[in-house]
C-alpha cells in the first residue's frame, strides 16, 4: 500500500536558522533564485537577529546557499505583478526589510556576511550593514536600482554615501557592477577570502577561541589590483555634483569612458536617478535611520508612478530590456513631483520601535 502514495515534495526553508559553536549561522535559501529576499525571509532573519545575543551567540554569520549568490536583490518580480494594487504588500515588504537593515546596523555583536557570488540590491542591505564583509572571487556587487525605476534603498543611499570620494554616487547613476579587488578597494568589503578557504573560516567562526577579527585577518588575502583606482579620479570629478543634469554635463565633456558613463545614465530612469543622487546627499550626514526613512518615503511614492513597473516589465517580464520611461527627460522631472517623495505616507511613516 505504501508504495502507491504520493511522494511529498522536500520542502526547504527558505532561511536556515541554526546555532554553529559560538555563531548564530543565517543561510538564505533559495539558490535557484539566486536567494532573493522576500517578506517572510526578512521576518525570519529579523527575528533570528533579536534571539542572537540573548541566546548566547558570540556572532552572527549570514550566507547563501548554492554557489552563484549571496544575494541578488529583493523579490521585485513579486512587486511588479502585483504590487500596484496591493498596497499593503508593498508597504508591508519594504517596511518589514528596512526594519531589518537597521537591526543588522545596530547589531550589538559582530555580524560577518559571506558575500559569495551576487550581492545586489536586498543582499546589499543584508551585508553591507555589518562590520565584516567577506568577498571572494565570484563576488559581484552592484545596486542596479535605476535601472528598474526604483533608487538604491535597503540603507543603500547611506551606505553609498560613506564611501570614498564619488564612488556611491557613480555606483547609484550607473548600477555599475564592481568584483572583489573593486568592493576592497571601495571599502565595500572588509576582507577578500578565496572560496577554496571558505569551508576553513566557516569553521574557524563558528569554533575557534579567537576574535572574529583576528580570524578574518588570518584568512585574509590580497585580491590583486582593483581596475576602479584607474577611474577614481574621473569619478571624484564628474560625480561631484548635486544635480544630475550637471554630472551629465561634465561627464559629455569628458574622455571616452566619461561619455560612456553618460550614455548609461541616459538608459536609466530620470526619475530614480534624480531621487537617487538626491538620497545620497541627505545620506551623507544622517544617521541610518533617517536615510531608511527617507527611502521609505520614496518607494511608498514610487508605487504610485509608472517606472518601477515599467522596469520591472522591460527587465523581467517581456524581458526586452526597452524601457520607456516617463518622464523620458530629465528636464521633464520637475521639482514638484520630487517634492512628492519628501512627503509622509499616508499610511505613516516607517517605524522603528
Amino acid at each position: 500500500m505504501t508504495d502507491d502514495l504520493p511522494v511529498q515534495p522536500d520542502v526547504q526553508p527558505e532561511v536556515l536558522i541554526e546555532r554553529r559553536g559560538r555563531a548564530l549561522w543565517i543561510t538564505l535559501n533559495r539558490p535557484k533564485a539566486l536567494n532573493a529576499l522576500n517578506r517572510p525571509m526578512a521576518l525570519t532573519i529579523h527575528r533570528a537577529l533579536f534571539a542572537a545575543a540573548a541566546e548566547g551567540a558570540e556572532l552572527v554569520v549570514s550566507e547563501g546557499a548554492g554557489d552563484r549568490a549571496f544575494c541578488a536583490g529583493g523579490d521585485v518580480a513579486l512587486l511588479g505583478r502585483e504590487g500596484r494594487d496591493d498596497q499593503a504588500l508593498w508597504e508591508g515588504f519594504f517596511h518589514d526589510e528596512y526594519r531589518l537593515n537597521q537591526a543588522i546596523a545596530r547589531l550589538g555583536i559582530p555580524y560577518v556576511a559571506l558575500m559569495d557570488g551576487f550581492t545586489m540590491g536586498g543582499g546589499v542591505g543584508l551585508s553591507i550593514h555589518g562590520p565584516y564583509r567577506v568577498a571572494t572571487e565570484r563576488t559581484v556587487f552592484a545596486m542596479p536600482e535605476t535601472g528598474i525605476g526604483l533608487i538604491p534603498d535597503v540603507g543603500g543611499t547611506h551606505a553609498l554615501a560613506q564611501l570614498p570620494g564619488e564612488v556611491g554616487s557613480w555606483l547609484a547613476l550607473t548600477g555599475a557592477q564592481l568584483k572583489a579587488a573593486d568592493c576592497l578597494h571601495a571599502g565595500i568589503a572588509t576582507h577578500f577570502v578565496p572560496v577554496d578557504r571558505l569551508d576553513v573560516l566557516r569553521d574557524l567562526l563558528a569554533k575557534a577561541e579567537e576574535p572574529v577579527e583576528e580570524v578574518l585577518a588570518a584568512l585574509d588575502d590580497p585580491a590583486g589590483a582593483a581596475p576602479l583606482e584607474a577611474f577614481r579620479d574621473g569619478i571624484d570629478y564628474h560625480f561631484g555634483h548635486d544635480r544630475v543634469e550637471d554630472i551629465l554635463a561634465s561627464l559629455d565633456g569628458g574622455d571616452a569612458w566619461a561619455q560612456e558613463q553618460a550614455a548609461i545614465i541616459r538608459r536609466m530612469s530620470p526619475t530614480s536617478c534624480k531621487l537617487s543622487l538626491l538620497g545620497l546627499r541627505m545620506a551623507a550626514d544622517a544617521e541610518i535611520e533617517e536615510a531608511l526613512q527617507t527611502e521609505y518615503r520614496m518607494v511608498c511614492q514610487i508605487r504610485h508612478g509608472h517606472d518601477f513597473f515599467e522596469g520591472i516589465r522591460a527587465q523581467l517580464i517581456d524581458k526586452d530590456r526597452n524601457p520607456r520611461w516617463s518622464p523620458s527627460r530629465l528636464e521633464d522631472v520637475t521639482d514638484d513631483a520630487i517634492a512628492l517623495h519628501l512627503r509622509e505616507p499616508d499610511s505613516g511613516d516607517l517605524s522603528f520601535e
